[in-house]
C-alpha cells in the first residue's frame, strides 16, 4: 500500500507558527494602535461548541484552547458552553455570553445557516466572532480557523478508492456524509466526491446523517446492507463516528466489513485502524486549531485585525492541512514526537498485539 506523507502535520505547524508570530504583533495591523490597553486585561472570551457526540470539545478543543488563552493572557476568562447539538440552545448561550460583555466569540456552529443571527447579533456590538472548524456562509464572521474540510473529504476517499483498485475490489461504495445542516460537511462531501466521482466505482448509495449521529448513520447502512449484499466494496464516512457506526452495522449483520473512512482521529478510532476494522481516519491535530483560534481571538481582544493569506466564504481564513492516516503511517504520525496520542492509552490488551506488529510501544 502507499506510505502516507506526514507533510500535512508539517504544513499546519507552520502556518500556526505563522499565526503566532502575527500575534506578537509583527505584521498585524491594530485598530487601536494599542496593546493589552484595548481591553485584554480581564477580558472574557466565549468558546462556543456543537455537540458532545464527538468526544473532541470536552476533551481537547476546550481545555486546549482555555490553556492558550491563558498563556498569552493570565487575567483573562474563557467562558465554555456546549449546545449539545442544539441550535436554538447555541443561540441563548451567544445572548447569554455577550449579556455577560464578552470581547470575542469562538464558535463552532450547531446549525451553520441558524449561526448567522449570533454573528449578526455580536457584530451589532462590535463583538468580533471567529468561526471554528465550521464555516457560517450566510453571514461573514470576522475569522474562520479550520482544517481545509474539502481537502479532508477528498483525502479520505481517494485513500480509500487507491486502496480498493491496489486489491482489486469489486462492487460500489456507499457514502456517509455529516449533517445536512453543517457547512463543514458539505465541504467535506464536496471533497468526497472530487474523489469517489471519477474514481470507476459506482456509489450504491449516499445518506446525510442527522446531526452527524453514530446510531443514524448505522442503521442506515444496516439497511444499505440489506439492500445490497455482498456488492458494497467500501464505504466512505465523514468522520470517525458515522465510520464507527457504518463498521457496528456490519459486524452487528455479520457480514464482512469493508474498507471504512474516518475523520478525526479520535481514539478509538486510531484503535480500529490498529485493529484493521477501519481504513483511515484523519489526523487535525486539534491544537492546532485550538491555538490558533486562541491567537486571533486574544489578537480581535487587544483590538488588533489578525491576518489571514486566504478567504473562504468572504471571510479572512486560516486553513490548515491535513493528514491521512492509515497502518501504513499510524505510529509514526499518532505516536511519534508531533503524536497527539500515547500507546498506554491506546494499546490495551485487546489491541496490545496488533500494536506491536505495527511496532506501536
Amino acid at each position: 500500500m502507499k506510505r502516507v506523507p506526514k507533510r500535512g502535520l508539517a504544513v499546519s505547524a507552520a502556518a500556526l507558527m505563522a499565526l503566532a508570530a502575527c500575534s506578537s504583533g509583527g505584521s498585524t495591523q491594530s485598530a487601536t494602535g494599542s496593546g493589552d490597553s484595548g481591553g485584554a486585561q480581564n477580558a472574557k472570551i466565549a468558546f462556543l461548541m456543537p455537540d458532545i457526540a464527538s468526544t473532541r470539545y470536552e476533551l481537547y478543543d476546550a481545555p486546549l484552547f482555555k490553556a492558550k488563552i491563558k498563556q498569552l493572557c493570565p487575567s483573562c476568562e474563557v467562558l465554555y458552553q456546549n449546545a449539545n447539538a442544539d441550535a436554538a440552545k447555541q443561540q441563548q448561550q451567544a445572548n447569554a455570553m455577550l449579556a455577560q460583555g464578552v470581547k470575542a466569540i469562538v464558535i463552532d456552529p450547531v446549525d451553520s445557516a441558524a449561526a448567522a443571527t449570533i454573528v449578526q447579533a455580536a457584530q451589532s456590538q462590535k463583538v468580533p466572532v471567529i468561526a471554528y472548524d465550521r464555516p457560517i456562509p450566510k453571514a461573514k464572521a470576522d475569522y474562520y480557523v479550520s482544517f481545509d474540510n474539502e481537502k479532508i473529504g477528498s483525502s479520505i476517499a481517494q485513500s480509500l478508492v487507491d486502496h480498493l483498485k491496489q486489491t482489486k475490489a469489486e462492487g460500489g461504495l456507499l457514502v456517509v456524509n455529516g449533517s445536512p445542516t453543517d457547512a463543514a460537511a458539505q465541504l467535506i462531501k464536496k471533497g468526497i466526491h472530487a474523489g469517489v466521482d471519477p474514481s470507476g466505482f459506482k456509489v450504491l448509495a449516499e445518506y446525510d446523517t442527522p446531526g452527524w449521529q453514530p446510531n443514524k448513520a448505522q442503521e442506515w447502512v444496516s439497511g444499505q446492507i440489506a439492500q445490497f449484499p455482498g456488492q458494497i466494496a467500501g464505504v466512505v464516512a465523514a468522520n470517525d463516528g458515522t465510520g464507527g457506526g457504518a463498521i457496528a452495522a456490519f459486524k452487528a449483520a455479520g457480514a464482512k466489513v469493508p474498507p471504512v473512512t474516518g475523520n478525526d482521529a479520535e481514539l478509538a478510532a486510531i484503535q480500529r485502524v490498529i485493529a484493521g476494522d477501519q481504513y483511515n481516519t484523519i489526523s487535525k491535530p486539534i491544537k492546532i486549531v485550538a491555538e490558533a483560534a486562541a491567537d486571533v481571538a486574544y489578537q480581535f481582544v487587544q483590538g488588533k485585525k489578525p491576518e489571514a493569506k486566504t478567504t473562504l466564504f468572504d471571510t479572512p481564513s486560516a486553513l490548515f492541512e491535513p493528514t491521512v492516516v492509515t497502518q501504513e503511517n499510524v505510529a509514526e504520525v499518532m505516536f511519534g514526537p508531533e503524536g497527539a496520542l500515547k500507546a498506554a492509552d491506546v494499546c490495551t490488551p485487546e489491541y496490545k498485539a496488533a500494536c506491536d506488529k505495527l511496532g506501536i510501544k
